[in-house]
């Protein structure tokens, strides 16, 4: 189930819930743990990997990638695709929480075939991608790609209205890449939510493919006009999964039966793909090669919905 809030809200009240939300981290806004928690359940364990692992190793082959920085790993899912792929991996994220589970992962397949060995782990800061943990060394050449997938990016916030956040980010990404090399970056379709006021119904969830997924409800933060925050509120159905507690509430399903949730928040930067196109290619020149490809598809039918654009831009 999909819900959808419009929120006018005027300037000040939107700097008191922003300073708000900084405070209790926009950066990790994992930091609780409730999200780590139900996150397979919500992206569906290998159901997500499976939706769009040969696009995106389509890609990498198709633009001779050998090395990959995942810059927003999370659990973990997405590196471990392209390590079983046969890609050498670097993976960061900025929770700690989400790492904990991918450590977790690569303890668990470090003795399998796949060289799980060697792949490096890291918290890291898009804003400072040098100083990441010494548990990531980056390659001194750059590597062939970085990706920041999973509308991942929308989570870093405008801090003072100019972009100037995500114009530093998109640098550092740039900066980690060798000559040739490419960026896979994407976001939600916020023109479709800031129009319509919801997620589109899409044939494609690609990376979220839970079953268990109860409801989203949307709420569209707006500002003198402007959109300015996207927020989604998820419940997610934990019954028979063993880590239910007191605190979790109690829904009723449309056929009558009434189960566990655990419910999360997220808050997003809406990026409109025009502004997003123009974020990118202000750092990686205006004729830098760029593809966009709607939820991974190159020729999608006509009027087709995306419910993300995968943005693939080359550094000259």
């Amino acid at each position: 189930m999909i819900e959808s809030v419009l929120e006018p809200v005027t300037r000040l009240e939107y700097v008191h819930l922003l300073t708000f939300t900084l405070v209790i981290g926009v950066q990790d806004q994992y930091s609780d743990g409730k999200a780590a928690k139900v996150w397979n359940l919500y992206i569906g364990g290998n159901k997500r990997t499976n939706e769009y692992s040969d696009y995106i190793t389509n890609v990498l082959r198709k633009h001779s990638v050998v090395t990959v920085l995942d810059a927003a790993c999370g659990t973990g899912v997405d590196s471990v695709l392209l390590i079983e792929a046969g890609f050498k991996v670097s993976s960061l994220d900025a929770s700690d929480k989400m790492l904990k589970y991918a450590r977790k992962l690569r303890w668990q397949r470090h003795k399998e075939e796949a060289n799980f060995d060697d792949w490096q782990i890291g918290e890291g800061d898009w804003l400072d991608l040098d100083n990441c943990e010494d548990t990531v060394i980056h390659p001194e050449e750059g590597y062939d790609c970085v990706v920041c997938i999973g509308n991942s990016f929308a989570h870093l916030p405008d801090f003072n209205g100019d972009q100037g956040t995500h114009r530093l980010a998109i640098s550092n990404f740039h900066k980690m890449l060798k000559p040739g090399g490419i960026l896979i970056i994407d976001h939600r379709n916020y023109d479709h939510i800031i129009q319509h006021g919801k997620l589109p119904n899409s044939t494609s969830r690609l990376y979220y493919q839970g079953d268990r997924i109860h409801k989203i409800k949307t709420s569209v933060l707006h500002v003198d006009g402007e959109c300015t925050m996207i927020t989604l509120d998820y419940e997610i159905d934990i019954s028979g999964c063993g880590f239910n507690d007191a605190s979790d509430l109690m829904r009723e399903k449309e056929d009558g039966s009434v189960i566990p949730v655990s419910q999360f928040r997220l808050s997003y930067y809406p990026h409109t793909r025009p502004k997003f196109d123009a974020l990118l290619k202000g750092v990686f020149g205006s004729d830098a090669e760029h593809d966009i490809l709607p939820d991974f598809q190159e020729n999608p039918e006509e009027g087709y919905v995306p419910s993300f654009f995968v943005h693939v831009i080359k550094r000259k």
